[in-house]
């Protein structure tokens, strides 16, 4: 008799939601639950029916597997048939083939190498015009004595092994599902060297350290990675070799802090300048100077935007703009004459009301403050 499919079972749309499903099962459960009916072997049924049905349907994987392939996902070694409409003949195994990548079995696997990472720290100006670094990588390189084969015998080739098939991977069952390890005789490269080479013990590879020149372009990002394709270590017995990664780390500058494509620099101010106004110098990103006029009554905070001064751009030829930021210094360490200078304009001061509109107005409202708890 066929089974009844599960969505049916539960009284649940095909696209319900995990708690759509929750409260139709405990609805359910509970209407057919057997200490509910007692002797009814019908009511028994139905809920082992429902409980199979939920165990499947809350677990996402299973739900997957479910959902393509109906009833035969679970099936141990059964599966549909040919001509069942499912598009594969063999039972479980071939399941798993479709719907995680396989397409392995019956040919041998090789096995590419590993991906390398290395670090480099550059300077933010070399960030800014991009720079040529270079990394030294310990690795692994084919093996001159025996050309990668991994065999003592450069004519002999490798068997195919005989506990994977080929594979690099065996299979166990486990539950509803098989899962796939390392096949143990071979480690995957799913080929065996009967008389393995003495230099890399018939691994085809042997370790090695080179150094290899990085181009940074212009307008990289702190933590940028970039990728060197085929500068990681050799594939085991001619397969091919994996990548490098080269993560690049940009110093933190005395001068300029970065945002982006914008830069940021703070440039202290003397109190005279700030009041008076005044004109400073200044230096950019790319080494060359820049003048500011600073306006009179210019406070800590201002900032000041000088167009298309900033950081490069990646991949483009346009520059972010430079940001100056100014904070006014109140002076240390007066002499007789700058103290005299300034008590006679702290008196001065004292006189008028529009020298100092935010020092007033905040103890204008002090005043109320105080005048109306009174």
């Amino acid at each position: 008799m066929a089974k009844q499919d599960y969505y049916a079972t539960l009284g649940v749309q095909r696209g319900a939601s995990a708690d759509e499903m929750k409260k139709a099962y405990r609805k359910l459960a509970m209407q057919y639950h057997p200490d509910r009916n007692p002797g009814d072997a019908r009511a028994e049924a139905k809920f082992k029916e429902l409980n199979e049905a939920y165990d499947v349907l809350k677990d996402d994987t299973k739900r997957s597997a479910y959902d393509r392939f109906g009833h035969a996902a679970f099936e141990n070694g059964g599966g549909p048939q040919p001509g069942a409409g499912f598009g594969f003949e063999g039972g479980l195994g071939d399941i798993f083939d479709q719907m995680f990548g396989g397409g392995r079995r019956g040919g041998e696997r090789q096995q590419t190498g590993a991906d390398l990472r290395a670090e480099v720290t550059i300077e933010l100006a070399e960030a800014f015009s991009g720079t040529k670094s270079n990394v030294r990588v310990p690795t692994r390189v084919v093996c001159d004595a025996c050309s990668g084969s991994g065999s003592a015998d450069k004519n002999a080739s490798a068997d195919t092994c005989a506990t994977c098939g080929g594979a690099g991977r065996v299979r166990a069952q486990q539950g509803f599902f098989l899962v796939e390890r390392t096949c143990p005789t071979c480690g995957g490269a799913g080929r065996v060297v009967r008389n393995p080479c003495r230099v890399c013990s018939g691994a085809g590879t042997v370790p090695r350290e080179k150094t290899l020149s990085v181009q940074i372009p212009a307008g990289v990002e702190d933590g940028t990675r970039i990728r060197l394709s085929g500068e990681g270590e050799a594939g085991g017995r001619g397969a091919a070799p994996g990548d490098l990664y080269v993560h690049v780390a940009i110093r933190p500058h005395e001068i300029f802090q970065r945002d982006g494509a914008n830069i940021f620099c703070r440039v202290p101010l003397r109190m005279t300048q700030a009041a008076l106004g005044s004109e400073v110098e200044v230096p950019t990103i790319d080494g060359s100077a820049a003048k500011v006029k600073i306006p009179a009554g210019t406070q800590t905070g201002d900032q000041f935007r000088l167009r298309s001064k900033g950081f490069s751009v990646l991949r483009s030829t346009q520059r972010g703009d430079m940001y100056i930021q100014v904070a006014v210094e109140t002076p240390q360490n007066l002499t007789r004459k700058q103290r005299e200078l300034l008590e006679e304009f702290e008196a001065e001061a004292k006189s008028h009301t529009t020298g100092s509109p935010e020092y007033e107005g905040f103890f204008a409202k002090v005043k109320e403050f105080f005048e109306g708890k009174g």
